[in-house]
């Protein structure tokens, strides 16, 4: 049932989704590289990113009906709630409150990726440029710092909150793993060559450090994304892995591999013999842990992910951690024709290789650790829930050369065309070719191209019941243009609709139509800048759609009024059109509005329209 008023709650609701959760998303993955401590990066995460997701929970709980089905979520809750209820014969535990507001925090960085991801899908890829971009802009700056003051044996650390260099390594790599990913992925050259560059100074950091575990994490990370991707790209990614290998190899040897094992079998075999202690349910949560491998001080994790599960949780709790992991890769692997699918799989794969040799915390407030599991692991449940909702892109993209475009459009019907040439054509078939010119790389339709959006906001609509094209194909042409092959549909647009009427009745009918077409939009969220008569199409089963669907958004709630207004002044420029909705069947467009949408919209239209100014173009 639509909703019929826009309450402050929905406004609340909308904000969180389409401006909070980002800018919460963006400094969770960047900020420890500029606030001064952890607890700066705790407080941040908090307030813009998990309280905000409990607030749009609590207004809304129904969201959670896709969540609660999606099974790396559900085996979280079980982990989680199997480490709660092992802090009943956790030793000495001090207090059950912050266990479970970590719990409950890591619980709401699953819930908050899922509501970003389908309330501003369009927005993430961006957000994980911009916070890749500060983490480039930050390691250059802590490159340059570390080469004036080298010394013989010094690793690097960086600045901000950052204070162990095998835990900046962490976030290297895993910035590293990003730009591998970009590389591999997108079509735009200039990314594709900003990536280069980026991919070197990320990798350069974390030789610097000294560490060894991201590198060989960072090999598994390459294996993956160059069998996701498999193209011409893998094999130039394997020889430079390759390459890579034998320069560390050979410069920085001593580096790398003068410390050994870093005692880490003798941790290892220590922590197994507590293990055997209480293999099935384990220590507890929260448990202490001592491990003394003989190098003078006591050691409290047990440098292996796994190991530090089944410590403190057993093989009870081990299972669903596994399980969490394995269906994510699945994930991956079914869905890698979404990009973003690809560099989170890509991440997890890069976390799971570094967690065989590090850490061992298993529900911990946001830190590094995070990076290497349970950020990859939200990205990937929250892009899988919409990906089979079908609110993301699902159909590759497809490189279309300039012989392949001639002999595709061999025989069209140009419908539109500009200074540059055809826009739109109608193919032999009587399919449609919808081509978009190629955006600067740093705006909006670089990072989203046009054809794509036409794509998603297809399937957007017809989850919403407004009948769509059918998209064919996508493509992605040499001079950097898109373009998108669909079927139309049948039909005519209203404007033409209207001018062929043969009688008044008739146009009053169609007015109507409009005008309850127009409620609808508005109250399911739909925003359409370009709404006007050439661009609303007449079906030939007396429904209504929409043409040039690549210029609209669908936001969580119904439009609020400005929104509704903005599409009233848009209708207004167009002489023709005022006089048949604003003049000579003002009656039938309330009317037909009125049937969906609430008495305060329909006043404020009324409002509006009789206060609102003549048409600025014939």
């Amino acid at each position: 049932m639509l909703s019929k008023r826009y309450t402050t709650p929905h406004r609340v609701f909308d904000f969180i989704c389409l401006w909070i959760l980002p800018l919460g998303f963006l400094l969770l993955l960047c900020a420890l590289f500029f606030l001064p401590g952890r607890s700066q990066h705790h407080k941040l995460f908090y307030g813009l990113f998990s309280i905000p997701t409990l607030i749009a929970l609590c207004i809304r709980p129904g969201t959670l009906k896709e969540l609660v089905r999606e099974p790396i979520f559900v085996a979280l809750l079980v982990f989680a709630g199997w480490a709660l209820i092992s802090l009943t014969w956790t030793p000495e535990i001090e207090g059950i409150a912050r266990p479970f507001k970590t719990a409950l925090h890591t619980t709401l960085l699953f819930a908050g990726c899922y509501l970003l991801v389908r309330y501003r899908g369009d927005l993430l890829h961006p957000v994980l440029f911009g916070a890749a971009t500060v983490a480039l802009i930050a390691t250059l700056y802590n490159l340059y710092l570390f080469a004036r003051t080298y010394e013989p044996g010094m690793r690097l650390i960086g600045t901000g909150a950052l204070d162990n260099p095998l835990l900046a390594s962490h976030l290297y790599g895993f910035f590293c793993a990003y730009w591998i990913s970009l590389g591999m992925l997108w079509k735009n050259r200039h990314i594709l060559w900003l990536s280069v560059p980026a991919t070197l100074v990320m990798f350069t950091a974390i030789v610097a450090t000294g560490s060894r575990t991201p590198l060989v994490a960072l090999v598994a990370a390459i294996l993956w994304v160059g069998i996701l991707c498999w193209n011409r790209r893998s094999l130039v990614l394997y020889g430079l892995m390759v390459m890579g290998a034998i320069i560390v190899s050979v410069l920085f040897s001593e580096t790398i591999f003068a410390r050994g094992d870093s005692y880490r079998f003798e941790i290892w075999q220590i922590v197994l013999q507590k293990i055997a202690q209480h293999p099935w349910i384990g220590h507890g949560y929260g448990a202490d842990l001592q491990v003394d491998p003989g190098v003078g001080y006591m050691l409290s994790e047990p440098h292996n992910f796994a190991l530090g599960v089944l410590y403190y949780v057993g093989i009870v709790g081990l299972v669903p951690w596994l399980f969490m992991q394995a269906w994510a890769l699945s994930s991956g692997w079914r869905y890698r024709v979404h990009p973003l699918l690809v560099v989170a799989s890509t991440w997890l794969i890069y976390g799971m290789s570094a967690a065989l040799t590090e850490g061992g915390g298993i529900l911990s407030r946001p830190k590094e650790h995070w990076f290497l599991l349970w950020i990859p692991l939200a990205l990937i449940a929250a892009l899988s829930i919409n990906y089979r909702a079908r609110r993301l892109l699902n159909i590759p993209v497809e490189q279309l050369t300039p012989q392949a475009l001639e002999t595709l459009s061999a025989g069209a019907q140009v419908i539109e065309s500009d200074g540059l040439g055809p826009k739109v054509l109608r193919l032999s078939g009587g399919d449609f070719l919808k081509l978009f010119r190629a955006r600067r790389w740093y705006t909006s339709g670089g990072f989203n191209p046009y054809s794509e959006r036409f794509a998603v906001n297809s399937l957007l609509l017809r989850n919403l019941g407004i009948q769509s094209p059918t998209i064919l194909a996508l493509y992605h042409l040499k001079d950097g243009s898109s373009a998108v092959h669909y079927v139309p549909l049948p039909g005519m647009t209203l404007r033409q609709a209207l001018q062929g009427a043969s009688a008044p009745a008739q146009r009053h009918a169609l007015v109507r139509g409009f005008g309850r077409f127009l409620a609808q939009l508005h109250e399911r969220g739909v925003y359409f800048r370009s709404l006007h008569m050439g661009n609303v199409l007449v079906l030939d089963n007396g429904e209504f759609g929409l043409i040039d669907i690549a210029d609209m958004y669908v936001y969580p709630s119904s439009l609020r009024l400005a929104l509704r207004q903005r599409n009233l002044r848009h209708m207004r420029r167009y002489k023709e059109d005022y006089g048949w909705l604003f003049e000579q069947h003002l009656d039938a467009l309330l009317d037909g509005y009125a049937t969906i949408a609430s008495k305060p919209a329909v006043d404020d239209l009324q409002k509006r329209i009789l206060s609102g100014s003549s048409p600025a173009q014939a």
